[in-house]
């Protein structure tokens, strides 16, 4: 019994990263032996679970449905493993985390740095995806941060905060074109558009000044899917756009539009596949729910389920 759960981990492992060398790295053990191991595991149920080329390594119809049940027996086992040996206070080890580009390079960097220094055992394996790469990404790693509205998913997501924005444009846009005093000014400017999600979905602009809620459709001349590039564009004069509160773009200084409203806030969220979760994974979101705002003294959290609304 114990042979087939570890033949099952590593089959896991195999599954998730799609590739025998990745896998054996990160299980510290030899590609040969995971190979022959694999192979024992497939001679034991009857059934080819992976179908092997030169250049990738995909699961069959019975690799997936036994991927499907193996993972939550894996994930279940070493929770146990690590409730029995103590360490759900004590994490350590590789933590795989998946992020988008912009918003990891932004918000995150100094979160990784500090988590780093209060758990000096943990090693961090970052994978920057773009929003198009996320799905693809995620199957390799712990544990997936998301900003902004999720899709249908039985995926896990914990609230970690919201992300205030505001309206941003170069001074000499705003010199040439004008400065709105209502969102209703907006038709008139150049708005640029930002590209999110899964599917490149484009956001629509939820504006407030606390008591008004509205939303603005931006633009079509610029449509763009990364946060540096809007940066750019905005500080060339490009129009106005929704960025961070800090924007700085190579010494061109960009001026806030409509300094009574914002937009959003977009909700940021720690997406895992299982409740289970082993304490690196787990204490590594409680750490991000403290930097980004959703613990502590008056603040709820929960685990849930997409595609629940905030």
């Amino acid at each position: 019994m114990n042979n087939r759960l570890q033949g099952m981990e590593l089959f896991v492992e195999v599954a998730k990263t799609r590739n025998f060398s990745r896998a054996a790295e990160n299980l510290g053990i030899p590609k040969s032996t995971l190979s022959r191991q694999v192979a024992e595991l497939e001679r034991s149920v009857g059934l080819q679970l992976l179908a092997r080329t030169t250049r990738k390594v995909e699961l069959t119809a019975a690799g997936q449905l036994y991927f499907d049940r193996c993972q939550r027996i894996v994930a279940e086992a070493q929770v146990v493993h690590e409730e029995l040996q103590n360490l759900l206070e004590t994490p350590s080890g590789p933590l795989r985390v998946n992020l988008p580009a912009d918003f990891g390079t932004e918000f995150l960097a100094e979160c990784f740095v500090a988590f780093s220094q209060r758990y000096p055992e943990v090693d961090f394996y970052l994978d920057i995806a773009s929003p198009e790469h996320a799905n693809r990404v995620f199957q390799a790693c712990d544990v997936a941060i998301e900003v902004g509205e999720l899709p249908d998913s039985t995926q896990i997501a914990r609230l970690l905060g919201m992300l205030p924005a505001y309206l941003y444009a170069s001074p000499d846009y705003l010199d040439r074109h004008g400065r709105p005093r209502h969102p209703d000014d907006l038709v008139k400017h150049e708005c640029l558009e930002f590209r999110v999600g899964h599917a490149g979905r484009v956001t629509r602009w939820p504006l407030t000044d606390g008591q008004q809620q509205l939303e603005v459709t931006p633009g079509k001349r610029y449509s763009v899917n990364s946060v540096s590039m809007l940066r750019s564009l905005t500080g060339l004069g490009a129009g106005i756009a929704i960025l961070g509160s800090t924007p700085g773009n190579e010494g061109r200084p960009l001026e806030r539009v409509l300094p009574d409203w914002h937009a959003g806030p977009f909700p940021v969220y720690a997406v895992t596949d299982t409740r289970l979760l082993p304490a690196k994974t787990r204490i590594f979101i409680e750490f991000l729910m403290e930097r980004l705002g959703m613990q502590g003294p008056g603040k709820k959290h929960s685990a849930r389920l997409f595609p629940h609304t905030v």
